[in-house]
């Protein structure tokens, strides 16, 4: 099956910060390793447009919703490219497009009889664009994320009835045990579930920074039922003159945030059943990146500029480090302090040092050419099935644990060099004739390894294949023996040069 990866669309009340970078960059991860595999592969980002939030954000700058909007989409758009990632469209749901397509879904699941009229009641958090229930609320009536004072709110408009696919809900749940990732999210929105389903609110009557409500021009869509909808809209328009719906749909992966767990794992599945649409195949949710105690988030002040680090240490390290430093799926803090440690000591002198010694000594001992292929090293049995290890542990969207085993392997040819010591044994006659297979065995380690990293980091791995003199970047190829000698080894910069510049704010 073709592979279809997103990200969460980002809201553009304010500008793009570290945790919107983590997001992309996961995505980015997949899509890139399943490339490798020989996969047809589509990867969507974008900007989730409407709403009050963007409304009352462009109204406190004194512009229009619209020309906020505009800002700082593009502002994402920057960001995802100086990210390198590999997105193949950038959808924004202020587009025409998105929003006939709108239009027409919801207008199927209103004349599948899932809508009705009511009024609607309760603590509303304008910064997520949601009611909350008492359950939800902290310190009082306090949003739960944002650590504001909520005040209730009564609307008449238009109701999802979301309660009548509590039985069907089940039992996508019991059907299928991956839908929601990892396991703890997965019991998560299923208790949400459990605990029953009340309707909620599809529209709104006094806000017209949205998609109007065919049915009735007086209202538009509640932003959420918009936004989620561009998983699938995006496919009938990406392409110019080409409808992508059948050979994507059902997306492979959703990545998103848990902060809008109940948002893609109950609403939207909902949503899509009462369209008659299929649910997609995977939600898997990451946890927060932490500075302090709290969620980054641009509304609390705590951020870090992914800007001003991709400009200090390059995009490779910031890439790295995020999905190092927190466990993928788990809440984690990060610190400048946290990536530059993580940039000296595994970066620079685990990786970095290591391809800087292999291609100095061949240089040195080899003429600049990798020796010929030996294949009975002791290294090859650290390094079979390490492939088929990285793919399970991609299909199951465990990042850090994939990079943590290719990351033993970098520990591994470090470890072998030292206990071998070919520096030394080149002195001695009677051992100098190991050189050439130790040798190569470290070049055909190291250009596996940066194989299997390549996705993680693009730009670097690419340097090193190419000293190595390798061009492609096709999976099959990262078996340990698969490539003999005879290429002739480049001289290499230091990947991850000493950074002499003050902390990244």
């Amino acid at each position: 099956m073709p592979y279809y990866v997103t990200t969460p669309i980002y809201y553009v009340n304010a500008e793009p910060h570290l945790g919107h970078a983590y997001t992309t960059i996961a995505a980015d991860v997949l899509a890139r390793h399943m490339r490798q595999r020989g996969e047809e592969v589509f990867f969507l980002t974008g900007t989730d447009e409407h709403g009050e939030p963007v409304a009352q954000a462009a109204e406190r700058q004194g512009l229009e919703p619209r020309d906020l909007a505009d800002k700082n989409a593009q502002r994402f758009r920057d960001l995802t490219e100086i990210l390198n990632a590999t997105n193949d469209f950038f959808i924004r749901t202020s587009d025409p497009e998105h929003e006939a397509e709108v239009q027409r879904v919801l207008q199927q699941v209103y004349d599948n009889g899932y809508v009705y009229e009511g009024t609607y009641e309760g603590w509303y958090c304008p910064r997520c664009a949601d009611f909350k229930t008492d359950a939800e609320l902290v310190d009082g009536n306090k949003c739960p994320i944002h650590l504001i004072e909520l005040e209730r709110e009564k609307e008449d408009n238009y109701f999802f009835k979301l309660s009548a696919f509590q039985e069907q809900l089940e039992q996508l749940y019991a059907d299928r045990p991956d839908f929601v990732g990892p396991g703890v999210r997965y019991n998560e929105a299923l208790s949400f579930i459990k605990g029953g389903l009340n309707d909620v609110s599809l529209t709104r009557a006094r806000l017209r920074w949205g998609v109007t409500v065919p049915w009735d021009e007086s209202q538009v869509f509640y932003v959420w039922f918009d936004a989620l909808l561009n998983y699938y809209t995006a496919l009938s328009y990406a392409r110019e003159g080409e409808d992508l719906t059948d050979r994507f749909w059902p997306a492979s992966v959703h990545l998103i945030g848990k902060d809008i767990l109940k948002f893609h794992t109950v609403f939207w599945p909902a949503i899509l059943m009462a369209a008659g649409i299929e649910v997609p195949r995977r939600v898997y949710v990451h946890g927060y990146l932490l500075m302090g105690e709290h969620k980054m988030s641009k509304s609390l002040g705590n951020v870090i500029d992914p800007f001003r680090i991709i400009e200090l240490y390059g995009v490779d390290a910031l890439r790295y480090y995020l999905l190092r430093e927190v466990g993928f799926g788990q809440d984690g803090s990060v610190s400048p302090e946290g990536f530059e440690t993580r940039y000296d000591t595994e970066l620079a002198n685990e990786y970095g040092n290591l391809v800087s010694r292999t291609a100095n000594m061949i240089g040195r001992y080899c003429g600049g050419v990798v020796p010929e292929a030996d294949t009975s090293s002791p290294l090859a049995a650290d390094f079979d099935s390490a492939r088929e290890r990285l793919c399970a542990q991609i299909d199951a969207v465990e990042l850090s644990a994939a990079l943590d085993t290719i990351w033993q392997l970098v520990r591994r040819l470090n470890q072998y060099l030292q206990d071998e010591q070919p520096w030394k044994l080149v002195k001695d006659e009677a051992q100098a004739g190991r050189v050439p297979a130790i040798l190569y065995a470290v070049a055909e380690g190291l250009r596996v390894v940066s194989l299997l990293l390549h996705p993680f980091m693009p730009d670097k791995t690419a340097t090193v294949l190419a000293a190595l003199g390798q061009d492609s970047f096709g999976l099959d190829a990262a078996r340990f023996g698969a490539v003999g000698g005879g290429a002739e080894v480049g001289e290499i910069a230091p990947l991850f040069p000493r950074i002499e510049s003050p902390t990244p704010a």
